[in-house]
């Protein structure tokens, strides 16, 4: 195994007997496995719903070092799905929360923070250190960035994904039972979604138990991994449907054309992935919507400027948190409605929505049908409840 050696001259303690007994009595695993375990260095991108029970699990097995990389703070709205916070430790750091309540269940454990943004700047560095990577992560530019940087650095991914009531989990970058490269992140999805096109979490929802199921089948498929047993997720997509109760499995084949995984890639560095994802504020405005931040948006209702704020979220989002003055129309409802903005054609229109994503939607649809003045405000409320108005929710 990739950590073999320092399994090797590893001794067991009297209390590791006993914390780790219902391991040793199992046949694939044993105390040869359990070695494997502490020894094993695992991390962990994303420490929120996903990343919650995957932590929680990993440290309850042993996995020796565990790494965890976020930059954001607990809130409350956290609390309903993130089951490794408490109410204590809201604005707290999240790596800091979890690394305390980790290490409060397992004193075996070595906690790595990184209380930083994963980037092109810094993923290689810190991947490096790690034997098998672990996806936790609710935004395509950080998906794609943790796939390169796993097949440059030739890492196992265990990727999961959840959405209202439906999750998916596989192994990327991993040896399938053959011992052959399995496919990555692009070869099932070579491309990105248009901005917008896809809700995250926080825009569509997520039944909160959903995360719990689709963590621990990652934590699972990390435990055989590092065990070298039974069958692995690589080249197979698990399908989970909460509401239905089902399970369904897909194969995904590795593309031969690959732009990073294949024989002869044209990706071997990392790239802008925000650029690449189309999130740049320069994509905005080539298609006629322009960026303004919430302190620009503060200036001009200072200033009591004549434009039109529109609030493109759901109506039971307004009753969490809204900027003053806007008017509301949900995204989904937009096209259907359009007639009442005709009187606003030649006007300035600012849209914001929680956090920008599905205001830019709204505004390159009316920019299709004419509109020109049109504007995206950074960040939506959440950026506006930091750095405008405290008082208002953050959700």
């Amino acid at each position: 195994m990739f950590f073999s050696d320092r399994v090797r001259n590893m001794d067991l303690t009297p209390e590791q007997l006993i914390r780790y007994s219902r391991h040793f009595i199992l046949p694939n695993v044993g105390e040869e496995g359990q070695k494997k375990l502490l020894a094993s260095k695992v991390l962990i991108i994303g420490t929120g719903g996903l990343g919650s029970p995957l932590a929680l699990y990993l440290s309850a097995a042993g996995v020796g070092t565990i790494g965890l990389v976020d930059f954001d703070i607990v809130d409350l709205s956290n609390l309903q799905r993130q089951v490794i916070f408490a109410e204590s430790d809201i604005d707290t750091p999240k790596v800091d929360a979890a690394a305390k309540r980790l290490r409060q269940m397992n004193s075996d454990l070595k906690i790595i923070k990184h209380n930083e943004r994963i980037t092109s700047a810094n993923a290689l560095e810190i991947i490096k250190n790690y034997d098998i990577i672990i996806d936790g992560t609710d935004n395509f530019p950080t998906r794609y960035l943790t796939n390169d940087a796993c097949v440059i650095l030739k890492k196992p991914n265990v990727y999961g994904s959840i959405y209202r009531f439906d999750g998916l989990v596989t192994v990327f970058s991993g040896k399938n039972s053959a011992g052959e490269d399995g496919p990555c992140y692009r070869c099932l999805y070579p491309e990105p979604p248009p901005p917008g096109m896809v809700p995250s979490c926080a825009e569509g929802g997520v039944l909160g138990i959903l995360p719990g199921t689709v963590g621990v089948i990652q934590a699972t498929e990390a435990v055989k991994l590092i065990c070298g047993i039974g069958k692995s997720l690589v080249g197979r997509l698990m399908v989970y449907d909460a509401l239905n109760m089902t399970f369904r499995e897909l194969k995904v084949r590795k593309d031969p054309n690959c732009p990073v995984c294949s024989k002869n890639p044209t990706i071997t560095e990392l790239i802008d992935y925000e650029q690449f994802c189309g999130l740049k504020n320069h994509q905005a405005e080539q298609s006629g919507v322009k960026e303004i931040s919430v302190q620009e948006l503060k200036q001009k209702i200072d200033a009591k400027e004549d434009f039109l704020l529109l609030d493109v979220r759901e109506p039971f989002e307004t009753q969490i948190a809204k900027i003053p003055g806007g008017k509301l129309m949900p995204l989904g409802d937009l096209e259907a409605k359009l007639k009442e903005f005709e009187s606003f054609k030649d006007e300035e229109i600012v849209a914001y929505c929680h956090r920008g994503p599905r205001s830019r939607r709204a505004l390159e649809i009316l920019h299709s049908k004419g509109f020109k003045n049109l504007k995206n405000v950074s960040g939506g409320v959440d950026a506006w409840a930091i750095h405008i108005d405290q008082a208002v929710s953050r959700y």
